[in-house]
C-alpha cells in the first residue's frame, strides 16, 4: 500500500499568532465524507471533520512557526518551517507528499506542490481542516490573555475591529511586526505623539 500524505497551512494572512501546518495520511478503508478546503466549511463542520480525521486517519500531525519566527524568516519560509515540523512528527515511511500551493518544503520524500490542492486532493483538504481548527483554538486561548484585541472573533485577521484595537493598544507580543499594518502602528506607538 502506497502511503500518501497531504500538507497544508492555516494562518498566513493574519497579523498575529502562529502559522500552523497540518499533515494527514488518510486510511484507504475509512472514507471521510465532505473533505474540502477548510475555508469553505462552517466552523462547526470543520471541528466535526477534524475530530473524525484524527480518529480515522492512518496518521496526522501538526507543526507551527511563531509570530517571532515569521518576523525573523518571512511568512513563506516560516510556513515551510511549520510544514517541515509537521512532517517530522509523522512516524512512518511515506511514498508521496502533496503540498498545497506552489512551493514545497524540502523533505526526504517525493514531494509535489499542487495549486488549489485543498480543493483537489483529500489528504490536503484534511490537513487544511486540522490546521485551521488547531490555529483557531490557539487564537481563542490567546484571547483570554490579550482580551483587548478580539482574537477569539477574528483569529488575528486584519478586520476593522482588529485594526482599531491595534491602533488603540499597540501590538502585543503575538503580533507580527514584519506585517505592514503592525509595523506602522508599532512605529507610531514607539515614537509617541508628535510635538
Amino acid at each position: 500500500m502506497r502511503l500518501i500524505a497531504g500538507i497544508d497551512e492555516a494562518g498566513r494572512g493574519p497579523l498575529a499568532g502562529p502559522v500552523m501546518a497540518g499533515i494527514v495520511v488518510l486510511h484507504p478503508k475509512r472514507i471521510i465524507e465532505g473533505l474540502k478546503d477548510s475555508k469553505q466549511l462552517t466552523a462547526i463542520r470543520r471541528i466535526e471533520l477534524a475530530d473524525q480525521i484524527k480518529r480515522d486517519a492512518l496518521a496526522w500531525a501538526l507543526g507551527s512557526a511563531t509570530s517571532a519566527e515569521i518576523d525573523e524568516l518571512n511568512i513563506l519560509r516560516a510556513t515551510l518551517l511549520a510544514m517541515t515540523r509537521a512532517y517530522s512528527e509523522i512516524d512512518m515511511e511515506l511514498d508521496q507528499v502533496y503540498v498545497d500551493g506552489n512551493v514545497s518544503p524540502e523533505l526526504p520524500v517525493s514531494t509535489r506542490s499542487v495549486i488549489r490542492g485543498d480543493q483537489k486532493i483529500p489528504e490536503i483538504s484534511a490537513a487544511s481542516i486540522i490546521a485551521k481548527v488547531a490555529r483557531d483554538r490557539y487564537m481563542v486561548e490567546l484571547d483570554s490573555r490579550y482580551h483587548d484585541y478580539g482574537f477569539a472573533k477574528h483569529k488575528g485577521y486584519p478586520t476593522p475591529t482588529h485594526l482599531r484595537a491595534l491602533e488603540a493598544f499597540g501590538p502585543c507580543v503575538e503580533h507580527r511586526r514584519s506585517f505592514a499594518p503592525v509595523r506602522r502602528v508599532s512605529q507610531m506607538h514607539t515614537s509617541g505623539p508628535s510635538s
